[in-house]
């Protein structure tokens, strides 16, 4: 994209040139296009291509900001993409050997106790949700809703502080991490705790989300934010890795890069350790998700860091994304 040839109108208005508004009326074009094909059209997919749409063809300022943020809105599309050919129809479901692996790996024997069967293993998820108090619902709850929002809000802020490399990286790696980890969940479908404590062992396929423990957390604070997260979401056997444990690990990695204070990077690391114990504690995840999610965080970065990165194709095109989205 080149601004040097967009049209400039008065009040500092510059309109994109002709190509760039090819490029944006048939990218969006064919966005609803496939969505509405293969997903299934929602009011909201218009709302926010028009949204798009107005951002990217009135000024060179709120083109340049949707361009930054390029990366989070493929991973939101390829997040949505995923409906288009379910992961269990391409591989079968891991449901009892990820629960086996887990009771094997970090089993807890249950004491003998009035309320409790001696000599039972349970998993670290089945032993919380035995141990369950108000207060760490309140908090986990608290953490959950952190996942996606600080990562994107951290990013907004590397943008308009004008640390465009640092925020390019982490953008990008943010992409790329969510990239390793969708592929992944075709290659290995694995069902999340929640589901064998509802379903058992059984393969039930097209089941839809569930809010699990954080359910207690929106009848606790009387609102049904996480049951709206949830509801609708049909890509329910995609547990192995957790992205929820990458994205604020990413987030932290980069802070470490970022100018920022030390009081921003121990925020990062205190809600990424609580999204991580979040994930067991609602069972929304077993440990062995955490870890993996973890692992691919670190492989992800490592391989954007120091492999593409020491691509001269690949640094030229970050070279150029970052001097569009800094003019």
């Amino acid at each position: 994209m080149n601004v040097t040839h967009n049209s400039k109108l008065g009040n500092g208005i510059i309109l994109p040139s002709r190509k760039e508004a090819t490029v944006i009326i048939v990218s969006l074009a064919v966005w609803l296009a496939v969505t509405a094909t293969f997903v299934g059209f929602r009011p909201e997919h218009l709302y926010i291509a028009v949204f798009l749409a107005f951002m990217l063809l009135v000024t060179g300022t709120t083109r340049r900001l949707v361009v930054a943020l390029m990366p989070f809105i493929v991973f939101g599309i390829s997040y949505d993409w995923m409906n288009i050919l379910p992961n269990y129809e391409v591989n079968p479901v891991d449901i009892f050997g990820l629960y086996s692996a887990e009771s094997s790996l970090f089993g807890i024997t249950l004491p003998a106790a009035p309320s409790e069967v001696a000599g039972v293993i349970v998993t670290p998820n089945e032993w919380w949700a035995m141990h369950a108090s108000p207060i760490l619902d309140f908090l986990a709850g608290c953490f959950y809703l952190c996942w996606v929002p600080v990562p994107i809000l951290f990013g907004l802020w590397l943008y308009f502080d004008k640390q465009h490399e640092v925020y390019l990286h982490f953008s990008l790696v943010f992409l790329f991490v969510n990239l390793l980890g969708f592929a992944l969940y075709y290659v290995h479908p694995a069902a999340p705790p929640w589901y064998v404590a509802m379903h058992g062992f059984d393969f039930i396929p097209g089941t839809h989300g569930e809010t699990a423990g954080l359910g207690r957390w929106d009848e606790m604070m009387g609102i049904g934010i996480f049951d709206g997260l949830y509801s609708r979401n049909s890509n329910v056997f995609a547990a192995l890795p957790s992205l929820h444990a990458a994205y604020m690990l990413i987030a932290f990695i980069y802070s470490l890069k970022a100018r920022c204070g030390a009081w921003l990077r121990i925020l990062f690391a205190i809600i990424c350790l609580g999204i991580w114990f979040t994930a067991v504690y609602t069972s929304h995840h077993y440990i062995i998700d955490v870890l993996a999610g973890i692992g691919v965080t670190l492989i992800g970065t490592l391989i954007f860091e120091q492999g593409l990165m020491r691509l001269r194709g690949f640094r030229k095109f970050i070279s150029s994304y970052q001097k569009y989205i800094a003019e």
